[in-house]
């Protein structure tokens, strides 16, 4: 059987290109998820769930700029800046910090959230009263690898946090009231019901969006096969958005990647920035964190998408922005 295999591949690669192949390979991993009896079974005995409560958090301003040379001020101030960790977090809270925290990389190539600012969220929960907090994303590369090699895994677990591997196994199906092609995605079941979720993308270049942010960073939340939400993207990422509705979004612009992201590697393409912005809504903190880099947030699908549903705060005139210093 497997020469028989060998040979069909040996042959499928001579009649047409290596692009080409592992468009019809990935086609066939997909088809064979998709009808696979067992998994549908899996899935199909999750508990079905509306998303994370709507009920909104209201801080000092509606986003806070924090900048200077250390990541770790920075995401403290800008924290303080709207109103302190409390206003997130209540006592024997739960908390869930999803970093962007799926490539094999170092801090320095910027693929990943920086692990200093990660820590300075861990510890604040645990001052504000949390009685756990757990730090998880869904890789891209080996889940091991991605925890070490990002410095993320030594710094939260050094503040008390609990760095998980994800069990796909223990899922919710996500439900909306409105149509949605993200309805009955497989949701992470620690993620939404926890008591208090945070968001925390690095600012960095996506091949396919343009800009990773905080909408694109929820994909990390998201089990099954992901690669199906690269279409229609756009409104996926609203929905999944508005599913979630973290309580805090954290844009870790400490580095920012310019180019050949998701995963970057080179660090010629990582220009310093040395900034975390600090939002109760996630599409004014996109939009925001966009402009920081002299992107037209028009220009990323899924901050365009968002506006034209008039989701969030989508005209940064109205909002109350607040930039500071950090020393």
């Amino acid at each position: 059987m497997e020469n028989v295999l060998y040979k069909l591949e040996t042959y499928l690669k001579k009649q047409i290109s290596r692009k080409a192949f592992l468009k019809f390979a990935l086609g066939g991993l997909t088809l064979f998820i998709a009808n696979n009896r067992f998994l549908k079974l899996a899935f199909a005995k999750a508990e079905d769930s509306t998303g994370r409560p709507k009920n909104k958090v209201k801080g000092n301003y509606d986003l806070v700029t924090a900048e200077g040379p250390d990541p770790y001020k920075n995401t403290v101030q800008a924290v303080a800046a709207l109103g302190g960790m409390e206003k997130f977090v209540k006592k024997g809270a739960v908390v869930v910090i999803k970093p962007n925290m799926g490539w094999d990389r170092t801090p320095d190539q910027a693929a990943n959230t920086d692990p200093m600012v990660v820590a300075a969220l861990v510890e604040m929960a645990y001052q504000a009263g949390a009685k756990k907090v757990t730090v998880f994303d869904v890789p891209c590369n080996d889940e091991r690898r991605c925890q070490e090699n990002s410095g993320i895994k030594k710094a939260a677990e050094e503040k008390g946090a609990k760095v998980t591997f994800v069990d796909h196994w223990n899922v919710v199906k996500a439900k909306f009231p409105y149509k949605s092609d993200m309805e009955n995605w497989p949701i992470l079941r620690d993620a939404v019901e926890c008591d208090t979720f945070i968001n925390v993308p690095v600012l960095k270049h996506h091949m396919l969006t343009g800009l990773t942010l905080s909408m694109k960073n929820l994909m990390g939340v998201c089990s099954g096969t992901r690669g199906l939400m690269h279409v229609g993207i756009d409104n996926k990422l609203v929905d999944i958005t508005d599913f979630m509705n973290p309580d805090l979004t954290v844009i870790d612009a400490t580095r920012h990647l310019t180019k050949n992201g998701p995963s970057g590697g080179n660090v010629k393409d990582v220009v310093t920035m040395n900034k975390v912005i600090a939002s109760t809504d996630p599409t004014l903190a996109d939009i925001h964190a966009a402009k920081l880099v002299d992107k037209d947030p028009m220009s990323v699908p899924y901050i365009k998408a968002a506006v034209a549903r008039k989701f969030g705060i989508f005209d940064p005139a109205s909002a109350s922005i607040h930039a500071l210093t950090s020393v």
